[in-house]
């Protein structure tokens, strides 16, 4: 029901909620992708922007992936990978040379 009042054009309570929750998430994110490069633990070129946006559509994703099923837990499955790769993606490198 949620997926099908996002898609519609009007504005909705249900969705400015969703959106509200949504970029409120990606700001908490970008902070914590921002210290993380402080720390430097991730890419000092990392376009945190970008790397909150694809964290939030990554989860999106699996609990699409898991209500398509019709299986929860394989969010517990396919997570552990899923965000191995995306960590690769966003960790700082090492300089192999």
């Amino acid at each position: 029901m949620l997926f099908g009042e996002l898609q519609r054009a009007e504005e909705t309570l249900p969705k400015r909620m969703v959106q509200t929750l949504t970029q409120r998430y990606g700001e908490r994110l970008c902070r914590l992708l921002e210290a993380g490069k402080a720390q430097g633990e991730l890419d000092p070129d990392l376009d945190v922007k970008a790397a909150a946006l694809l964290f939030i559509g990554t989860i999106q994703g699996l609990v699409m992936q898991s209500l398509m099923a019709d299986d929860v837990a394989r969010i517990r499955h396919d997570a552990p990978n899923v965000f191995a790769i995306y960590r690769r993606g966003i960790s700082r490198m090492e300089n192999t040379k």
